[in-house]
């Protein structure tokens, strides 16, 4: 028997928005929609009757796709889709509380957690100038990410682009997309996701962990009771940066001394502004630009972060150019200069908040946890006794550190969630073989621009999902170990720090790295730490300074 939907005019289901229009109710007739007004003009009625006339073509038009498009989803699925209803995303979170939470900082609380008990698995939700699609459990973003394509498509970072257009400067990854995307990535890969690659940087990146201890030891006997390091992030931050731009300049810039340099101490404070002005300003109405100093701040802040990777003046200059990533690029004649500026730039910035945090909540979690802290020190002494430092081969003997910093993954994942747009002419989301949600690519309606479905994976309500994670609140390393009493079974999609597929992380094995040695050498000396919650701008972070104190080993 040959199913198809109802004709109603339901936007929901072909997510085709027009801002024109008064939400309604699924089911509402056309003329729902404009409210009868008492001694209006001849003016305002003519108006009023061709918005009528006009979403009646709407309905008509969204009626016929649906009914062609249903049949063909059903084509396709098969048998699978028999059972299936095709449902309509009728309710979204008020748009208010939304605004707020991104604006305070509890977004993967709100928007995440609080919203899939509210709404279930997959909800709408609009977000300054788009209307997104979430989709909150593991099966749903596997689903996702598996009809991608080949060039997944990531949501527009307009303000991105016009700051790029407005300096003259290339696109990079987070901007570009399709061939031009994949032409960047296939450049960056090479010496950034191969083991053998990465583990050539282990020297570089011991010799930071190396400062970094000097750093926490020097703070340590410092303080009042010669035990506590305060915000031990700001440290850590410090770290990430001095370790990511070690590996691609091989130059050491100084973050951990006591004197940092000036154009450093600029950077990062670059890169802590731009991260915190992104959201305000893709929020913001273009007109506020004139009113209120964000993206003046926005723009200061991305100039500064490029001037660092713009080496273009030793370059010309016919100078050396040291640096074991840099020199690759610059070498291999595949990326124009601008290309490799605008790459650098972001491979910084994506390296020091990624680092920095995982390791902040990582040393806050086992000072908190002692039989943890314990057994993660047994093991790194197991394998590396005495001061012997752990080399890159030695860390698949290390199954607790792993989980250790799968678990600080898992409950603050480096992004709370990420953003896709459809890109396959035919993309549908099923609920347990229950509840079918189709989403065409795109759609073409008069004086309207071609719309396509934007969707928002959250990784944190995910992660913290009870279904997938017992006691998802609790840290437990256990659960990553093979074989162990603690060990559960999870969807694999279920915590995905880094992303899957073509479009994951560029600088993943780097970071994990960074993260390993450091966690491996810091670990043997800390104790305590007060309770901080999390915080979101871009990236998950401690709302508090995390104070831990560090305690020599016997």
């Amino acid at each position: 028997m040959r199913h198809t939907p109802p004709p109603l005019f339901l936007p929901e289901r072909c997510l085709f928005l027009s801002a024109r229009c008064v939400e309604k109710p699924v089911g509402c007739t056309a003329s729902d929609r404009v409210s009868p007004v008492s001694h209006v003009s001849v003016k305002q009625r003519t108006l009023q009757s061709l918005m009528s006339l006009w979403n009646a073509t709407l309905a008509r038009i969204s009626s016929t796709l649906l009914s062609r498009d249903w049949t063909l989803a059903r084509r396709m699925l098969g048998s699978g889709a028999r059972c299936a209803r095709l449902r309509s995303l009728t309710r979204r979170p008020p748009r208010f509380p939304l605004f707020r939470s991104r604006f305070f900082g509890s977004l993967h609380r709100v928007h995440s957690v609080e919203h899939k008990k509210l709404y279930g698995p997959i909800w709408r939700s609009r977000f300054g100038p788009f209307d997104v699609v979430n989709v909150a459990s593991p099966e749903l973003i596997s689903q996702v990410i598996r009809q991608e394509g080949r060039y997944p498509v990531r949501t527009e970072l307009p303000h991105w682009k016009e700051y790029r257009d407005m300096r003259g400067q290339a696109y990079g990854l987070h901007v570009d997309t399709g061939p031009q995307w994949h032409r960047i990535r296939s450049v960056l890969n090479p010496k950034m996701l191969k083991l053998a690659e990465v583990s050539a940087y282990a020297p570089v990146i011991h010799q930071v962990v190396g400062d970094l201890l000097q750093r926490i030891e020097s703070l340590r006997l410092r303080s009042q009771d010669h035990t506590t390091v305060p915000d031990l992030t700001a440290e850590l931050y410090k770290f990430g940066f001095e370790g990511i731009s070690s590996i691609l300049f091989e130059t050491r810039l100084g973050c951990l001394q006591e004197e940092i340099p000036k154009d450093t101490l600029k950077f990062i404070a670059a890169a802590n502004n731009m991260l915190t002005l992104s959201e305000t300003v893709l929020f913001l109405p273009l007109w506020t630009r004139n009113v209120l100093p964000f993206w003046k701040r926005f723009v200061q802040a991305w100039d500064d972060l490029v001037a660092l990777a713009q080496m273009d003046a030793q370059v010309l200059a016919g100078k050396q150019v040291e640096g074991m990533y840099l020199t690759y690029l610059l070498s291999c004649d595949k990326l124009t200069l601008e290309e490799v500026y605008i790459s650098i730039t972001e491979l910084l910035l994506g390296g020091v908040d990624t680092t920095s945090n995982t390791l902040s909540w990582a040393l806050y979690q086992l000072a908190r946890d002692a039989a943890s802290q314990d057994r993660l020190y047994r093991e790194i002494m197991s394998v590396c006794p005495g001061r012997q430092q752990p080399r890159s081969e030695d860390l698949s003997r290390m199954p607790y550190l792993k989980a250790v910093i799968k678990e600080t993954l898992r409950m603050y994942p480096v992004v709370p969630g990420n953003e896709r747009k459809i890109s396959t002419s035919l993309f549908y989301l099923c609920q347990y073989l229950r509840n079918l949600y189709f989403f065409p690519q795109r759609m073409r309606c008069p004086f309207h621009e071609i719309l396509s479905t934007q969707f928002h994976l959250c990784h944190y309500a995910a992660s913290h999902d009870e279904g997938e994670f017992v006691d998802a609140e609790c840290f437990r390393p256990e659960r990553w170990l093979r074989g162990d009493p603690e060990s559960y079974q999870h969807h694999p999609y279920s915590s995905i720090p880094f992303g899957v597929g073509v479009r994951a992380c560029v600088g993943k094995r780097v970071a994990e790295l960074e993260m390993y040695f450091a966690l491996s050498r810091v670990s043997k000396r800390k104790d305590g730490a007060p309770t901080t919650e999390p915080k979101t701008r871009t990236l998950l972070i401690p709302s508090k300074p995390i104070n831990l104190r560090f305690l020599p080993r016997a």
